[in-house]
């Protein structure tokens, strides 16, 4: 079992940037997957970026490319995602999810969840 808290969250202007971090629990979070995901109100869950394992690939909604970075750091089973220039369609509640096989774009890939952060971008 793993459990996932995601920190980080709050309000920023337009252009600002936040870095999110999930803590997880477990001693075999270094060898699982993370991805980060975001719910806006009234739209469904999407995928925002992923990691490995081992760091060697990233995965990343295109919107996203260039302006969000996923890491980790498995010796602090800890997942980022530092997010520069952002906008208000930013705006939503981040997800951590762990764990899992098959794609990294969908949810269904993802055994473990945090509560999520709420990201409120103003313009």
């Amino acid at each position: 079992q793993v459990q996932l808290v995601e920190s980080g969250g709050g309000l920023v202007q337009a252009g600002g940037s936040l870095r999110l971090s999930c803590a997880a629990s477990g001693r075999t979070f270094s060898s699982y997957r993370c991805g980060w995901f975001r719910q806006a109100p009234g739209k469904e869950r999407e995928f925002i970026a992923a990691i490995s394992w081992n760091s060697i690939s990233t995965y990343y909604k295109d919107p996203v490319k260039g302006r969000f970075t996923i890491s980790r750091n498995n010796a602090k089973n800890t997942v980022y995602l530092q997010m520069n220039s952002l906008k208000p369609e930013d705006t939503a509640v981040y997800y951590c999810a762990a764990a899992g096989s098959g794609s990294y774009y969908s949810a269904l890939g993802y055994d473990y969840w945090g509560q999520g952060t709420q990201v409120t971008v103003s313009s």
